[in-house]
C-alpha cells in the first residue's frame, strides 16, 4: 500500500499506510467484489470489448481514486496525520478528477490489491515518522538531541505537549511572553490547567492576562499553532534538570530529616554565610515546634488519628518547655477533651523519656503531617502568612 499511495509525495506514505492498512486489509475484498476482482488474482478481470485509448493516470491520480473508493467503503483514513503538503496535493487531485470509467477503476484496484498483497513491511516516511517510531527506544538525551538537530521539536499538536508541563513551568513561560501571547496560551489550554497557572502568577499579571483573553476572538488557527511551536521550541532548548525540586527545597528537606542539633547548627551557619539563603531555607523547614503557627487547629484530630498513640505519648512527654512545650499544649488543646485527658494520664505514667526516643517520635509526627499535606488532606500555612 505504501507504494500504491506514493504519489502523495514520497515513495512511502508517511502515515497513510499505517492509518489505511487496517481498513484496507478488509477493503480489497470489498473493492475487488465491487470491481469484479478476486483477491490474489488480479488477472480475473471481466473481459472487455476493445476500448478506446485511455489517458495515462499519474500515481497521484491513482492514489486519489483508491482513497475515494476506501472512503466510499466506509474506511476511516487518518489523513490528518499526513504532512500538510500531502493533504493539499491529495485534495487537489480528488477535486480535479471528474469521472473514471469502470475499466480504468478496475485496473487501479488491481494494482492496489497486488501491492497490498506484496507488502512485507512498511516504515514511517521522513525523519518525523522515524523519530516517532523510535520514541521510547532511544535514550531521552539522544532523542532530544536528534529533534533539535532536525528541527522536529514536537510531533503533531504542540499544545498537547505544553498542556503536560507543570503549571509552575507554564507560568514561568507566560511571564516571559507578552500579555497578548499569554492570553492565547491560557485560552488554548484546558480551563482547569489555565486556572492553576493563574494561581502561580502575581495578581497584577493575572489580571492583565485575564483581560487580554477578551481580545483573542480574532486570532486565527495558524497563529495559535505558530505560538505553540515557538513555545515547544523554547522548552526543547532548555537543558534537562537533574533535580525536580529547587535547591532551597532540597536543603530544607535534608535539614528536616536531620537531628535538632545538626539542623540548628547548619541553619545558623547558612544565615551567617548568606542571610537571604538562610531565610529561604528556614521557611522550608518544618519542625515539631512549628506546629502551632503552621497547622490549622481543625487538622489536629486528623493528625492524631494518623499517628500511633504510643508515638504521641512519647513526643508529648518531653514537650513541656519553650517552643516545644507550646506545640505540645497546642496539640492537646485541639483534640477531644476525653482523648486529651487519656494522653495526659499516659504521659504521667510514661516517666522519663530518652531524648533520642522523643526526637524520633516528633520526626514521625512531622512525617505524617508532610504525607497528609502531599495527599491534599491538609494545608500548611507559610510563615509569612
Amino acid at each position: 500500500m505504501s507504494q500504491a499511495l506514493a504519489p502523495l509525495g514520497t515513495a512511502q506514505t508517511q502515515g497513510l499506510a499505517a492509518s489505511a492498512l487496517p481498513a484496507a486489509v478488509g477493503a480489497p475484498q470489498s473493492l475487488a467484489t465491487q470491481s469484479g476482482l478476486t483477491p490474489g488474482t488480479p488477472s480475473a478481470l471481466p473481459a472487455a470489448a476493445p476500448a478506446r485509448k485511455r489517458p495515462t493516470l499519474t500515481r497521484r491520480q491513482k492514489a486519489a481514486i483508491i482513497v475515494r473508493l476506501l472512503l466510499k467503503e466506509g474506511a476511516r483514513l487518518k489523513l490528518d496525520e499526513l504532512p500538510e503538503a500531502m493533504q493539499v496535493e491529495l485534495t487537489h487531485e480528488m477535486g480535479a478528477l471528474r469521472t473514471v470509467d469502470r475499466a480504468t477503476m478496475n485496473q487501479v484496484v488491481s494494482e492496489f490489491i497486488a501491492e497490498v498483497n506484496d507488502l512485507g513491511a512498511s516504515f514511517p516516511g521522513g525523519l518525523e515518522g522515524a523519530l516517532s517510531l523510535l520514541d521510547g527506544a532511544l535514550s531521552e538525551p539522544n532523542l532530544r538531541r536528534l529533534r533539535k538537530q532536525t528541527g522536529l521539536i514536537v510531533q503533531g499538536d504542540p499544545w498537547e505537549m505544553i498542556a503536560r508541563l507543570a503549571p509552575a513551568d507554564i507560568a514561568a513561560i507566560v511571564q516571559r511572553e507578552s500579555t497578548e501571547i499569554a492570553a492565547v496560551i491560557l485560552s488554548k489550554l484546558p480551563v482547569a490547567r489555565s486556572a492553576e497557572i493563574l494561581g502561580h502568577l502575581p495578581g497584577d499579571v493575572a489580571r492583565r492576562i485575564t483581560y487580554a483573553v477578551s481580545t483573542t476572538s480574532s486570532v486565527d488557527p495558524d497563529t495559535v499553532r505558530t505560538i505553540g511551536q515557538a513555545i515547544a521550541a523554547q522548552v526543547a532548548d532548555e537543558s534537562p534538570r537533574a533535580f525536580v525540586e529547587p535547591p532551597v527545597s532540597r536543603i530544607g528537606a535534608i535539614l528536616n530529616s536531620s537531628s535538632a542539633d545538626i539542623r540548628d547548627g547548619v541553619l545558623n551557619g547558612l544565615i551567617e554565610e548568606d542571610a537571604e539563603l538562610g531565610a529561604e531555607v528556614k521557611k522550608k523547614i518544618f519542625t515539631f515546634a512549628d506546629i502551632p503557627v503552621r497547622v490549622d487547629p481543625r487538622d489536629i484530630p486528623k493528625i492524631t488519628r494518623a499517628v500511633d498513640q504510643g508515638v504521641l505519648v512519647t513526643a508529648l512527654a518531653v514537650a513541656t518547655e519553650g517552643e516545644i512545650g507550646e506545640a505540645g499544649e497546642f496539640v492537646l488543646a485541639n483534640m477531644s477533651q476525653r482523648m486529651a485527658g487519656q494522653l495526659r494520664e499516659d504521659i504521667a505514667d510514661r516517666g522519663k523519656v530518652k531524648p533520642r526516643d522523643a526526637e524520633d517520635a516528633m520526626s514521625t509526627i512531622i512525617a505524617a503531617i508532610r504525607d497528609m499535606e502531599a495527599a491534599g488532606e491538609l494545608t500548611l500555612t507559610m510563615p509569612e502568612e
